[in-house]
């Protein structure tokens, strides 16, 4: 025990690499967000459009392109998808930036059909109700529809965040310093393979924890929010 802690000391405090960790930690989480925000906006925009080109003729074009916009991201694994954006779409660009896009592109094709579940899951006379009361199809969605699916969905994107987390694991394939990449470069460094490993294990695994935690307290006030509005 205590030669396993004099060697945990040795590598990560006296020869500072606490420090690579830390600024690994802080690159998956920057990646880990900005490729949420971009999955999330991309998945309303071709949810939405694929619920207005549905019924549409003369929009049947669109919807087409949004269904080989999901089928294909979805069938790319995501790792060959981040070396196309790096080597060949962005060669010049910067890895981090690159791995935001990719992750959220990639996350966005999963949101789309996780906001489409949820709007499909509102009631049809929620659709009816709000017709009959003098909303046309704009209104209805933005003021009725979208905050009902909204709901709905929280704890799917909660799963998605979690998700993303553990996938930006393998954006050090483009030159980018995350917590995993981190933790081997210390490994390469020190020849200690089990303190740094270890390390990055177990903070992702407090991290997804931490994550799983706020998002069964989420779920709970949706559920009992969910009760009341029913009483």
């Amino acid at each position: 025990m205590n030669v396993w802690f004099d060697k945990l000391h040795e590598t990560f405090i006296e020869r500072g690499y606490w420090r690579l960790i830390v600024s690994g930690f802080a690159n998956t989480i920057k990646i880990t967000a900005g490729a949420l925000i971009i999955g999330v906006l991309i998945g309303f925009l071709v949810a939405l459009g694929k619920y207005y080109s549905q019924n549409d003729k003369r929009l049947k074009i669109f919807s087409r392109l949004f269904d080989l916009y999901v089928t294909v991201i979805r069938g790319i694994p995501v790792v060959v998808l981040l070396l196309i954006f790096y080597f060949v779409i962005f060669p010049s660009s910067q890895g981090i930036f690159v791995a935001i896009l990719t992750f959220g592109v990639n996350s966005g094709a999963y949101m789309t059909e996780l906001i489409r579940s949820g709007i499909n899951a509102v009631d049809t006379g929620q659709f009816e109700a709000s017709y009959s009361l003098g909303l046309n199809r704009n209104q209805t969605m933005i003021n009725i529809i979208i905050p009902q699916a909204v709901r709905n969905i929280l704890p799917g994107i909660g799963n998605e965040f979690i998700a993303l987390l553990k996938e930006t694991s393998v954006a050090g394939y483009v030159a980018v310093v995350d917590l995993t990449r981190a933790g081997n470069m210390v490994r390469n460094s020190t020849f200690d393979a089990f303190n740094p490993l270890l390390i990055v294990a177990l903070t992702y695994l407090f991290l997804v924890v931490f994550l799983s935690l706020i998002l069964s307290r989420v779920e709970k006030r949706l559920s009992s929010g969910k009760r009341k509005i029913s009483a």
